[in-house]
């Protein structure tokens, strides 16, 4: 995102440099005349960009100009962080993308463990060892316990922060073609209850399935692209009779199952496709038609995608406003890849996004509480 400042800066240089060739005795009085509220509207973002929120509304406040310039970069909410699992050892690390910076702690608690999950700031883990499933809170150290439960090869989710009495932890296994086994839990359970559900669709699942929590529902993207859905409340399960995205002939690659992400935004279903040779895709399911449309825009949204959770903000940095963030970390872990639907390009352009070679429980994006850097 650097080009595009330097960018605005250059721009910026060539303006005054113009203006100083051309200009009158006239014009550079009017140019003593100018006031602070004249400043181009580049330099203003730039400037405003790098406010804390109370300044930025302090700054709202001069003018109708300078206000549309503060809320345009108004950052409000904190985007999440990265969290790497590392091979050996205890130290895990946290690459924050808002700020390019990364935080060490050490958590012995998870030795043993794999991710599964993170939503509300917890993370979801489970043990192969003695299939111990538990909720952990990196920021806070707390630990909640699960039943034990065998989770090999299958996806998890849950629905909100475990310290919530309405969590509910949803996961699905591809029985047969028509047959999936689904089965949930809550904290302070006894014991997992499954049951074993009818497809009316082709219904694949497998590990590099997609699940959010939405609106009350579980929505799981199949690995062919079709989306079942979970009513918790109700306990029903439906294949909907959506048809999968549509994408470009070539699109689909090597190793094109593991670039497939799902987030959900505001009761909205988004899925991104991606294939290391094109641009990313962005779909959303248009719930009244029941088909998938494809998104040229986000809207000012900012998505951040891995392998086993995604997650959407609004009201971040300019800079960071109407992008997609993946899971990947180039440059000695300086800069997060994220593709920007304005620009059209990813971030760094010369890069290989071949999804094949990386282990989906090396990272996840986790929300971190406001002030977690002062944590470390």
């Amino acid at each position: 995102m650097a080009g595009r400042k330097r960018r605005k800066l250059k721009l910026l240089a060539e303006t005054v440099n113009e203006d100083e060739g051309t200009a009158t005795e006239e014009g550079k009085e009017r140019l003593e005349l100018q006031t602070w509220s004249d400043l181009p509207v580049e330099l203003l973002e730039l400037i405003m960009s790098h406010l804390t929120l109370e300044d930025n509304i302090r700054a709202s406040a001069v003018c109708q100009r300078w206000h549309k310039v503060a809320i345009s970069v108004r950052v409000v909410n904190q985007s999440p962080w990265l969290m790497y699992f590392p091979k050996y050892g205890n130290l895990y690390e946290f690459y924050d993308p808002s700020e390019r910076k990364t935080y060490s702690l050490e958590l012995p608690e998870l030795h043993g463990s794999r991710v599964c999950y993170t939503k509300d700031g917890w993370l979801l883990l489970y043990r192969p060892r003695n299939h111990r499933v538990f909720f952990f809170n990196p920021f806070t150290q707390e630990t909640i316990k699960l039943p034990r439960f065998e989770l090999p090869y299958q996806i998890v989710a849950f629905s909100c922060a475990p310290t919530s009495p309405n969590c509910v932890v949803f996961t699905i296994k591809h029985i047969s073609p028509t047959i999936v086994a689904i089965s949930t839990c809550h904290p302070g359970a006894s014991k997992w209850d499954t049951v074993n559900h009818q497809n009316r669709l082709p219904f694949v699942s497998s590990i590099w399935n997609k699940l959010v929590f939405c609106s009350g529902i579980f929505y799981c993207l199949s690995l062919t692209g079709w989306l079942g859905v979970y009513d918790p409340m109700e306990r029903t399960w439906n294949v909907l009779a959506v048809p999968p995205p549509r994408c470009p002939e070539n699109f689909f690659a090597k190793n094109w199952w593991k670039g497939k992400f799902m987030a959900e935004h505001n009761g909205d279903i988004l899925v991104i496709y991606t294939c290391y040779t094109e641009n990313p895709i962005i779909f959303k399911l248009d719930q009244s038609e029941m088909v998938w449309e494809e998104m040229q825009t986000l809207d000012g949204v900012t998505l951040f995608a891995s392998f086993l959770s995604s997650h959407s903000r609004t009201d971040l940095h300019g800079i960071m406003r109407n992008s997609v963030y993946f899971s990947k970390v180039r440059f000695y872990g300086k800069r997060c890849i994220s593709y920007s639907l304005d620009d059209c390009r990813y971030y760094p352009r010369k890069q290989c996004y071949d999804w094949g070679e990386q282990d989906p429980f090396e990272n996840i994006w986790i929300e971190p509480p406001q002030g977690a850097s002062s944590l470390f």
